[in-house]
């Protein structure tokens, strides 16, 4: 099988790519559209749900793409594949595990080339209790003013401000303080929400219908933008709980790293996805990484995150303008090359086979 045949150009292309591949494997289709909103060429927009293996398995393996729209181009990439790939298919079969496949949780920023949903919500932050106070980020509010300037490219003053802001604190102080979620400036960077998005209910409906049941749940959500040139990190992607944290490195590898013990180069984050688990399956042994893909060195990756807030937030640049951002961001999140797209397959192959062969086993 050649990995490289199952990466998309678009939004549209990966969708039709992912529903094809699911119907000749005889799957189900289970369509969630996203209400009221189109595509960037005017096509539908959904979350779309397959289950694969036995549908009354004790164990399931979710796997996630498009959490951050763009990133989709990687994890769906590495869905499809797994889809298509017969030794994978007879292994989930022979292990009578199942797998849940959820195809594009942020179909708008993936068909608009945004990380943030159709709110400008960063949906890895979002998945957090609503009921409780909006958590402080002193350091993202000192930099906002900062980060978009009203004009693109930024003034030679405004980088320096920002270079002097990196030279004091460091650029870890200065990931943590970007990437750690932020519930106060709407039109700014990883901005939390003010209530559960459209994209956080339906996961949770999709969990609650699909692996509330079972006995051990485990997760990979696929993402992409931290680290070496495609080389995927596997994040633990649970709450802080060492029993969960050392199942996950026993499942994966010692390598597993986490942003609690700082051995990631994730920031710490709340509101992330997987913990929706936690919720809804909450009678689950439940084991959960993000694997997350290198593509370009971080301050390119936030230099095109704040060219396309900046974009977003003046829809009268011109196109002349638009084209090179738009660009800009796309290769931020996305190598189309087709060494990058086979190391992203067979990284992902090897973690859905170690999550199914562990899965397999008696919950611990």
């Amino acid at each position: 099988m050649n990995p490289v045949l199952h990466f998309s150009q678009s939004y549209a292309e990966a969708r039709g790519k992912f529903i094809a591949a699911a119907r000749a494997r005889h799957l189900t289709v289970e369509t969630h559209v996203l209400p009221e909103r189109h595509g960037i060429n005017g096509e539908a927009l959904a979350m779309d749900v397959a289950l694969l293996g036995p549908p009354d398995a004790n164990a399931v393996l979710v796997l996630t793409s498009a959490t951050h729209g763009i990133e989709g181009h990687c994890g769906s990439g590495a869905q499809i594949g797994l889809v298509h790939d017969d030794a994978f298919v007879r292994a989930v079969q022979e292990a009578r595990v199942a797998v849940l496949l959820v195809h594009s949780v942020n179909p708008y920023g993936f068909s608009y080339g945004r990380r943030v949903n159709e709110d400008n919500v960063d949906l890895n932050r979002n998945f957090r209790d609503f009921t409780a106070p909006a958590p402080a980020n002193a350091a993202y509010a000192d930099l906002h003013p900062l980060l978009i300037p009203e004009t693109w490219p930024p003034p030679a003053e405004n980088e320096a401000a920002i270079g002097a802001y990196i030279a004091t604190h460091g650029e870890r102080a200065y990931q943590a303080a970007l990437t750690g979620g932020q519930c106060e400036f709407a039109d700014g960077l990883f901005f939390c929400g003010t209530h559960a998005a459209w994209s956080n209910r339906t996961v949770r409906s999709v969990l609650r219908h699909h692996a509330a049941s079972r006995r051990r749940v485990a997760w990979i959500d696929f993402h992409t933008a931290l680290g070496p040139r495609g080389h995927g990190e596997k994040i633990y992607a649970g709450y802080d709980r060492p029993a969960d944290l050392a199942r996950a490195r026993s499942w994966w590898g010692a390598d597993v790293t986490s942003f609690y013990d700082g051995s990631s180069t994730s920031a710490p984050i709340a509101g992330f996805i997987t913990s929706a688990a936690y919720d809804e399956c909450p009678g689950a042994e439940f084991t959960a990484i993000a694997l997350e893909y290198g593509t370009v060195p971080l301050l390119q990756v936030f230099q095109a995150l704040r060219a396309d807030h900046w974009l977003h937030n003046h829809p009268e640049a011109p196109a002349a303008r638009r084209a090179p951002i738009r660009q800009q961001v796309r290769d931020a999140f996305y190598i189309d090359a087709d060494d990058w797209k086979e190391q992203v397959y067979a990284q992902a192959r090897d973690a859905a086979l170690a999550a199914i062969k562990r899965l397999a086993r008696p919950a611990t």
